[in-house]
């Protein structure tokens, strides 16, 4: 089965492309550095030429809303154009639990449209909306920090390894669409505030972590319901502790 990855070489990307690959699919990383835009459309017609499943993992790399919008917008039609043309039975896309709940977010406003688009395309398609990435957790806390205090909420989430969310996605490719939505998630919720907590002692940050119930996630209110999945929800197996222990920070630019 011929497998495209959009966004193929990004953090779940190039995890989604390995994967797919080891169990013997022919998968191709489509992003700007293998010749493919989304934004224009070149190079999307010759990637997709022969392909099964198309798989869109990219984001935009803003998040401003307008901005979001218009990138989710052009790429969307781009993308539907180049599947039609080449005979694309699924198309798989990844997003956010709790889209739908962040709506005063212009960036979640922009992926609720793009998810609005996809199930309008005619194409055959699964939606899987995934928790927080263990691996963002210090983004959170950079988004965040005001001198060196970390200001965050206490609300609840169920965050989850990259590993987990690549194989999600790759277990999807290989089943039939679902026209609808899944939602995968970590195996264990906590505080935001905790957590972000744990990840900068283990880093040795100097950074105070002070909990607020009024501080946004990302300019968005949240409380206890806002991030966290549903009771169908498709869990993990990756722990908070083991990825902390085992997966190196990000090396600093």
């Amino acid at each position: 089965m011929k497998i495209v990855v959009i966004g193929g070489t990004g953090l779940i990307g190039s995890k989604t492309v390995a994967l797919l690959a080891k169990e013997g699919h022919e998968v191709f990383a489509a992003a700007p550095n293998t010749g493919v835009d989304t934004l224009t459309g070149e190079g999307l017609d010759r990637a997709l030429q022969g392909a099964d499943v198309v798989i869109d993992v990219s984001n935009s790399p803003t998040l401003d809303g307008p901005a979001a919008l218009d990138f989710f917008e052009k790429a969307g039609r781009n993308i539907a154009a180049a599947e039609k043309k080449a005979g694309v039975r699924h198309h798989i896309a990844l997003s956010v639990v709790g889209t739908e709940r962040l709506q005063a977010s212009g960036y979640f406003q922009a992926k609720l449209a793009q998810e609005k688009g996809i199930a309008a395309s005619g194409i055959p398609f699964t939606l899987i909306h995934a928790t927080q990435f263990f691996e963002f957790l210090r983004g959170i806390a950079n988004s965040a920090t005001e001198g060196d205090t970390v200001r965050l909420s206490p609300a609840r989430f169920q965050p989850m390894a990259a590993q987990d969310v690549a194989a999600a996605v790759a277990r999807a490719a290989l089943t039939p669409p679902v026209n609808g939505l899944i939602e995968v998630a970590g195996p264990q919720a906590y505080r935001i505030d905790e957590l972000v907590a744990q990840v900068l002692a283990f880093d040795k940050d100097p950074r105070r972590v002070v909990a607020d119930p009024a501080a946004p996630y990302f300019g968005v209110a949240i409380d206890d319901t806002s991030l966290m999945p549903g009771p169908d929800a498709r869990l993990g197996t990756t722990g908070f502790d083991w990825w902390l222990a085992n997966v190196p920070a990000p090396v600093a630019k």
